[in-house]
């Protein structure tokens, strides 16, 4: 599969989840994505971005700030597109398309943890309820967190593996059918 047949096949199947996607489908459709959000980024940097500069007492100081409207856009365009050809590519190595969020899913999880264990912590002032509560969801929310950094370079890996042989659940070997 060439760069431009990846990019058609990731933008033709916008919303299909089903199905199987080669490593070449995937990485070059994410090369794309960082090639156009690296031109969208040096376009709101040139057309957006409003440099503030302000001087007093031989100390000068430069702001600049962007709403990186172009950025967005880009953004906004390429995510359903991603992120059904990240399922496909989980199915293509015998996975559940699921596991492509599982890096969300434990933010979620940890931010859940963290607020809901505070908020029961902080009902009760002082006293040995308060300290246990405190101390339970730093040991939920530790090991989450540890997790949580090691899962994207899981899901990476899961990426990059090759596809599997045959046909699988989710539908046959994209290498062996004619595109």
């Amino acid at each position: 599969m060439t760069f431009s047949d990846a990019i058609r096949t990731c933008f033709s199947k916008f919303f299909t989840f089903s199905g199987r996607a080669s490593r070449p489908e995937y990485w070059f459709f994410f090369l794309f994505i960082v090639i156009w959000s690296f031109i969208a980024g040096i376009i709101d940097w040139q057309f957006f971005t409003q440099v503030a500069i302000t001087e007093s007492d031989e100390v000068q100081s430069i702001t600049a700030t962007s709403r990186q409207p172009v950025q967005s856009i880009v953004g906004l365009i390429v995510f359903f597109p991603h992120l059904t050809v990240a399922f496909r590519r989980m199915h293509d190595t015998g996975r559940s398309g699921l596991y492509a969020l599982l890096p969300i899913l434990l933010i979620l999880g940890a931010f859940a943890v963290l607020i809901f264990g505070i908020g029961i912590a902080s009902q009760f002032h002082g006293g040995t309820l308060d300290i246990l509560f405190t101390r339970a969801t730093l040991l939920i929310v530790i090991p989450t967190l540890i997790v949580l950094f090691v899962s994207p370079l899981l899901v990476l890996w899961w990426l990059t593996r090759p596809s599997q042989p045959g046909a699988n659940q989710y539908g046959p070997n994209p290498h062996e059918v004619a595109q």
